[in-house]
């Protein structure tokens, strides 16, 4: 078995421990020894440095940390799988990903709880505090208002703002998705792939997936598939439904699957064996929700020539880490100003390419700790951003 393969359960009192005073701390990148070390790096040293930054703020790019820092902005409510747990319980996870940034990405990161759940506060919140930090990471607010507060965001900054629950997902489950083909010898070109699931995750993997060409994308929500003419759609469910669908399908998970090539799981729901039965020949199943997959991939296997799950415990783990530190520092190395579709699609590619190394139905993705993958991103990303002309 490869590294993404079983290991060994962990335990609740490891786990714990792991956490325990929290996962991050600030280290000073020079010390502090004697009383000239102390005043250069506070007063009165750092006043001619502030003085500097007041008459040129061009300057704090060099001066500070904060044109590569990360602030990683949640709400605490949609937590992985734990929902609307609130601010202080998201705490644990927003650290976690800071610590992900740092290890994997080499950038420094502070996690931002907020205690509302009011969009035009949150956006207002992030935008004052902008001269603190070079870059946004949206985590886990629920959707329909996460499309909303990066848009905004998006609009009103000039730095790299990325939702990770839907890019990340969605840039990896790309790499993915190629994988698997080029294992099965197939086209995405002409795939009908099924997606449970309409949250953010959801739709940001139909837009990437009919983006690199797939042929036919179809999205259910919780009262079905989408389609044009339903009624009750959001807006953003509204705009799914002009781009997907292409065979114009009514009905439930039953009718979608029938003779799809892949079934893409994003929604927490359990699927019958039945169903995936009812799937084209060597199906492709990615079941991603965590902690528990819509289905075991012990069934899917059963139905499916490729399975892969968001966790770490079973082959083919499809991770956002494999994603987010190396888009945000590829675009942080570049200057971005923010970042494009074309810039995620190179980091799709870039992560399929190292899979390429070592292709297997159980190797379809690089492994999350593989030390190529955010350096490569990184790079692809990098010079997308200096292609679409979005550098300074």
């Amino acid at each position: 078995m490869n590294d993404q393969a079983r290991t060994a359960p962990v335990t609740d009192a490891e786990i714990f421990r792991g956490h325990e005073g929290g996962k991050l701390s600030v280290a000073a990148r020079r010390p502090i020894s004697d009383p000239r070390d102390l005043s250069i790096a506070y007063t009165p040293g750092v006043a001619k440095v502030s003085r500097a930054i007041a008459e040129d703020a061009a300057l704090a790019k060099q001066y500070t940390w904060a044109d590569r820092l990360v602030v990683v902005v949640s709400d605490g409510t949609a937590v992985l799988g734990l929902g609307d747990i609130g601010a202080s319980a998201a705490l644990p996870v927003m650290e976690g990903k800071s610590v992900l940034f740092k290890t994997f990405g080499g950038l420094d990161s502070i996690p931002l709880v907020l205690d509302t759940t009011d969009v035009d506060e949150i956006v207002e919140t992030i935008v004052r505090l902008r001269p603190s930090y070079g870059a946004v990471n949206i985590e886990d607010i629920s959707a329909p208002r996460c499309f909303e507060i990066e848009d905004r965001l998006k609009a009103a900054l000039d730095c790299p703002v990325m939702h990770d629950d839907q890019h990340g997902t969605a840039i990896v489950t790309l790499a993915a998705l190629r994988g698997a083909n080029a294992v099965l010898n197939r086209d995405i070109a002409a795939e009908r792939v099924v997606i449970s699931g309409a949250g953010a995750a959801g739709v940001a993997c139909a837009k990437i997936l009919l983006a690199a060409g797939v042929a036919d994308v179809t999205v259910l929500d919780s009262k079905g598939i989408i389609y044009d003419g339903r009624d009750g759609l959001n807006p953003i469910k509204q705009q799914l439904a002009l781009s997907t669908n292409r065979a114009g399908l009514r009905g439930g998970l039953g009718e979608a699957l029938k003779g799809a090539d892949v079934f893409l799981g994003l929604s927490g729901s359990l699927i019958e064996e039945s169903l995936l039965a009812d799937m084209a020949d060597d199906a492709i199943v990615f079941a991603l929700s965590n902690p528990d997959p819509e289905v075991h991939p012990e069934i899917a296997a059963k139905y499916a020539a490729v399975v892969a799950t968001g966790r770490s415990d079973f082959p083919n783990q499809i991770n956002n880490v494999s994603a987010f530190p190396g888009v945000f520092r590829g675009a942080l190395d570049s200057g971005a100003r923010s970042i494009t579709e074309n810039m995620k699609l190179a980091a799709a590619d870039a992560i399929f390419a190292i899979a390429q190394d070592d292709l297997a139905r159980d190797r379809i993705v690089p492994s999350a700790l593989d030390p190529r993958v955010a350096p490569e991103v990184a790079a692809a990303v990098a010079k997308a951003a200096v292609a679409d002309g979005v550098t300074r």
